[in-house]
C-alpha cells in the first residue's frame, strides 16, 4: 500500500475538516458510521489507526473495542469526545482504547500516534509544535517522550484527569509519596499542553535557603546583594510562555510564599533589588510529598496560596496500591536497562513476578527502577530471580550459598583440608565478602562505581578492599 489509511468512525461534519491536511501528508481517510462498516473497512483496507467518536447514533464504541480483541492485528483505536470526562476515559481505556482525547481533533495529535515509520514517510504539512504527544497507560503502546506505565484503575483515573486539563492554564498541585512520579506527571502535562514548544523550567524549593531561592525564582539586579555583579533572570522569566515546576513546594519559607502568591494572582513580580515590575505568562505546577492540608493547619503554609495552587489536584497512588503494575514497570525497566547496557532481553521468573507483586515498595517507582537496574546487572543470562534484587539475606542468600557449598565441595575433593575450620560447610564472612565484590566487578565489567552501588558501599571502601586483595597476591 503506497499510502497509509486512517479510519474515522464519526459524523462526517465532525472529521471531514481534517481530511485535506491528511491528504497533504500522503494519507488516505476512510469514514464509517456502523460497527459492520468499520469491521469491513478494517478487513479490506488495513488502516493504520482508527479514530472513534462515542455518542454516534446507533453505534457503541465499546462494541468496536470488544470486536478488536477477536481479530488479529486489529489497528489501535483512539476515542475522541466532544466533552470528555475522566470516568468515560477510564472506561474506554479499560476496554482497550489506546488513548482518549477531547476535541478538537488536530493533525498535531494524529501524527504523533501514527506508526513510527509513518511520520518520516508522511512529514507534517506545516511546521507546528508537537504539543499533543500521546501517552498510553499500557506498556505495549507507544507513548511519546514521557511514558506513564500501568493499567490499574487508580492510575488511569489520575492519567485521564491529567489528559483532560493538560491544555488549560490552570495551576496543578501534584501530590504523592516520594518516588511516585510527580515530576514525570508534570512533564506530561507540559508536553501535552499548548506550551509544549516553550520552556519547561523546574526548581526544587527544598534545595536552597530562602534568600537564594528568591533570587533563583525571581532574579536579581546588579548590586542587589554581595556577589550580585550583574543582572540575573529568574526561573519565572526563563519560563515565560511555558511552564514552571515548583518541586517540594511545602518547603518554601512563608515570606517567599507571599511573593509567589502575587505571581499567581497578578502574573508579575519584582526582581530582588529591583524597582521595575516584570510581567510573565507562566503556567505553574507544584509538587509535594507531604499532607499539604495538615501543613496549612499547622500554619507552615499559607492557606490562600494553597487554594491558588490546588485548582486541579492530582493525587498519585503509591505503587503498593497499583497491583500488578509493579510487574509491568519491572518489565519496562528491565528492557530499558538491557538496551542501555547492550545486553539481551531478560525475562522475569515466576518467582520474581510474585515477589514484585507482594513487596510493599516504600520507595515506589523510583525504588523499583533502581532495583531493576541492579537485577539486570546481576542476572547474567537470566531469567531474573528474586535473589538478584539483593533486598535482604532471606531473599537471595540461600541460593547463592548452595553454589558456594558446591564450590567448596569440589575444592575439598581436590585438596584435603589442613584444619577443621576449612572443612566447615559454612563459608567465613570475609570469604563471602570477597566473592560478592569480585562477582559485582565481573557483572559490571570492572566499573567500580557501579559495583559499589550494587554492593551498597562507597567507592573508597571498595578500593580499600581491592588493595587488600592485591596485597594477598590476587590479580584484581
Amino acid at each position: 500500500m503506497s499510502a497509509g489509511t486512517v479510519l474515522f468512525i464519526a459524523e462526517p461534519q465532525a472529521v471531514t475538516g481534517i481530511f485535506p491536511t491528511l491528504k497533504e501528508a500522503g494519507l488516505q481517510a476512510g469514514l464509517a458510521d456502523t460497527l459492520n462498516g468499520a469491521v469491513n473497512f478494517v478487513k479490506k483496507s488495513r488502516p493504520l489507526i482508527i479514530f472513534c467518536r462515542p455518542g454516534l447514533q446507533g453505534f457503541d464504541a465499546r462494541n468496536l473495542l470488544e470486536q478488536a480483541k477477536t481479530m488479529d492485528d486489529f489497528p489501535p483505536v483512539v476515542v475522541f469526545a466532544r466533552n470528555g470526562s475522566s470516568d468515560e476515559a477510564v472506561q474506554f481505556l479499560e476496554h482497550g482504547a489506546r488513548d482518549y482525547w477531547v476535541e478538537p481533533l488536530t493533525w498535531e495529535k494524529i501524527r504523533l500516534v501514527l506508526p513510527a515509520e509513518e511520520p518520516s514517510r508522511h512529514p507534517a504539512p506545516e511546521p507546528k509544535p508537537d504539543h499533543a504527544a500521546h501517552h498510553a497507560p499500557r506498556p505495549s503502546a507507544p507513548s511519546g517522550r514521557f511514558q506513564i506505565i500501568g493499567h490499574h484503575q487508580a492510575l488511569l483515573r489520575v492519567l485521564a484527569l491529567a489528559r483532560q486539563v493538560a491544555r488549560s492554564k490552570a495551576t496543578v498541585l501534584i501530590s504523592g509519596d516520594s518516588g511516585t512520579g510527580k515530576e514525570m506527571f508534570a512533564r506530561y502535562l507540559h508536553h501535552n499542553s499548548d506550551r509544549a514548544d516553550k520552556p519547561f523550567v523546574a526548581i526544587n524549593c527544598a534545595a536552597l535557603p530562602e534568600h537564594l531561592l528568591e533570587s533563583e525564582l525571581f532574579g536579581h539586579e546588579k548590586g542587589a546583594f554581595t556577589g550580585a555583579i550583574s543582572r540575573k533572570l529568574g526561573k519565572f522569566e526563563l519560563a515565560d510562555g511555558g511552564t514552571i515546576l515548583l518541586d517540594e513546594i511545602t518547603e518554601m519559607d512563608l515570606g517567599l510564599q507571599a511573593k509567589l502568591l502575587r505571581v499567581l494572582q497578578e502574573s508579575e513580580f519584582d526582581r530582588v533589588g529591583g524597582v521595575e515590575t516584570v510581567s510573565v505568562d507562566v503556567r505553574v505546577l507544584a509538587t509535594t510529598n507531604r499532607d499539604i492540608e495538615e501543613t496549612v493547619r499547622e500554619k507552615k503554609f499559607r492557606q490562600d496560596l494553597f487554594y491558588r495552587l490546588n485548582v486541579i489536584p492530582l493525587k498519585l497512588p503509591a505503587l503498593r496500591e497499583r497491583g500488578e503494575d509493579s510487574v509491568l514497570l519491572a518489565e519496562f525497566f528491565a528492557n530499558k536497562f538491557c538496551a542501555a547496557y547492550g545486553l539481551g532481553k531478560l525475562a522475569l521468573s515466576e518467582e520474581a513476578r510474585q515477589w514484585l507483586t507482594n513487596y510493599d515498595w516504600p520507595g515506589n517507582v523510583r525504588e523499583l527502577q533502581n532495583l531493576m537496574e541492579r537485577a539486570v546487572l546481576l542476572a547474567g543470562n537470566g531469567p531474573i530471580q528474586p535473589r538478584h534484587f539483593l533486598m535482604g539475606d532471606e531473599q537471595w542468600m540461600p541460593e547463592d550459598l548452595t553454589e558456594v557449598e558446591q564450590d567448596q565441595q569440589m575444592a575439598s575433593q581436590a585438596q584435603p583440608p589442613s584444619s577443621p575450620s576449612e572443612a566447615l560447610s559454612v563459608m567465613p564472612i570475609h570469604e563471602m565478602e570477597k566473592r560478592l565484590i569480585l562477582k559485582s566487578l565481573d557483572e559490571t565489567e570492572g566499573n567500580r562505581t557501579r559495583a559499589a552501588e550494587l554492593l551498597g558501599i562507597s567507592v573508597r571502601t571498595l578500593r580499600n578492599k581491592l588493595n587488600e586483595y592485591k596485597r594477598q597476591g590476587m590479580d584484581v
